[in-house]
């Protein structure tokens, strides 16, 4: 049986001439520079994929309606965004490319542009991916320069943002019926060595996992953590972006399932790279900002990370910015609520050093708050690994300097509860 064509191939070619054409009009007198260094003109490539000529085949009226859903969609694309490749079009002609994909769709009997872009999607993806898979080589390569010459990124990129915001406009539950379609295009931007692609790709991911069941993505499972996992070395400028993809894809998907090695692979490769640079403010923030999912997935699981968390939270604890002080505490918190810090041989020094943190917190513009996180974290120890806790606590009890903190916290603390070790 043969597929039922997308309804907007019976659009009146005269209406979609009349559509066109301010759009033309618009884009012609809007001022553009290619970037530094690229031979290729976003502007121009958006100008081919209006109708030009006077008399088409149906099948060239065919091409005409894709093709004029891929310029409306790149001009949607720049709205919010900075990139380079859209950012000079302009707000008003990024609001009447949607203004036009949605008279179309209302022409053909159709709701909305959603619903139009949800039909059409199988006769604009594969043509979107087989761009960006072009250009999709290794930029260490010697064959680089000549595959960029054959294949120039500039279309990768644009490609790219028109798909991320074709995928963006389909929502649960039509979604999750062009999953096979999907995925493979959004695998394709995350291998691309650009960060712009690789940045659409992720975005893409992100809207896909807040629309589709878990069963919807089972097929793809591996392949998507194992990108998420290799796309972890991104640079700087993708990580925050690669942190939330990966803990949204890993939780989403495996969240029901902490000993799967999908968690230890992905947290490892994070620890790795944080390790590697942990003097980073920018990567430390944004790891601490979105990690907790992960950690509250794993449960005591974590107690195998212990090593690796520990000294990192160790070293940010008296970090100059106050962020990331707050953030490890509240980070801690929570572990120290899953594991109870069971037969863990940090136990002693984390209160030695909420002990020097609260000391150093007189110093810092939030020290209210840190020392409200030290006090709440100090009383879950307590309550936790009690003996132990005492033990610990009683070392610094002739400290002069912590004769507000031990009166506060005896105050707050409600007796000494039996070693839950």
């Amino acid at each position: 049986m043969a597929a039922i064509p997308p309804r907007c191939y019976s659009l009146p070619r005269s209406l979609l001439l009349r559509l066109s054409s301010p759009i033309r009009e618009s884009l012609s007198q809007t001022p553009y520079a290619p970037p530094e260094g690229s031979a290729i003109s976003i502007k121009s490539l958006l100008e081919d994929l209006l109708p030009h000529r006077n008399q088409v085949s149906d099948d060239e009226f065919r091409v005409e309606i894709r093709d004029f859903i891929l310029c409306c969609a790149a001009m949607a694309a720049s709205e919010g965004v900075e990139f380079p490749a859209v950012y000079w079009i302009p707000g008003d002609l990024a609001r009447a490319s949607i203004l036009a994909l949605r008279e179309m769709a209302v022409a053909v009997g159709l709701s909305s542009e959603r619903e139009m872009v949800a039909e059409m999607m199988p006769e604009v993806v594969v043509q979107l991916k087989e761009v960006i898979k072009e250009s999709c080589i290794d930029p260490d390569s010697e064959e680089v320069v000549a595959a960029s010459a054959k294949a120039p990124v500039a279309c990768a990129v644009l490609a790219a943002h028109q798909f991320r915001w074709l995928a963006s406009q389909v929502l649960y539950p039509n979604l999750g019926k062009i999953m096979w379609l999907l995925i493979p295009c959004a695998l394709t931007a995350l291998d691309h060595w650009s960060p712009e692609v690789k940045e659409q790709g992720m975005v893409t991911f992100i809207h896909v996992a807040k629309n589709v069941t878990v069963a919807e993505l089972a097929w793809y499972e591996d392949a998507i953590l194992d990108a998420c996992c290799r796309n972890i070395a991104s640079s700087d400028e993708l990580w925050h972006l690669v942190v939330e993809v990966s803990v949204l894809m890993l939780t989403f998907m495996e969240g029901k399932n902490p000993r799967s090695s999908w968690f230890e692979q992905i947290l490892n490769e994070m620890l790795g790279h944080l390790e590697r640079q942990p003097m980073n403010k920018e990567r430390r923030v944004a790891w601490l900002l979105l990690i907790e999912p992960v950690f509250n997935a794993m449960g005591l699981v974590l107690l195998a990370h212990f090593r690796r968390i520990f000294s990192l939270f160790f070293h940010w604890m008296h970090a100059d910015d106050d962020k990331t002080v707050i953030l490890v505490l509240e980070r801690l918190n929570a572990i120290i609520k899953l594991t109870w810090i069971r037969k863990s041989p940090y136990f002693q020094r984390l209160v030695d050093e909420l002990i020097q943190l609260y000391k150093e917190s007189a110093t810092k513009k939030s020290r209210e708050v840190i020392r409200s996180h030290i006090m709440q974290t100090l009383i879950l120890l307590q309550k936790c690994q009690g003996s132990c806790f005492e033990a610990a606590w009683n070392k610094h009890n002739s400290d002069p300097n912590l004769t507000m903190l031990t009166s506060l916290f005896h105050n707050l603390a409600c007796g000494t509860p039996e070693s839950c070790a």
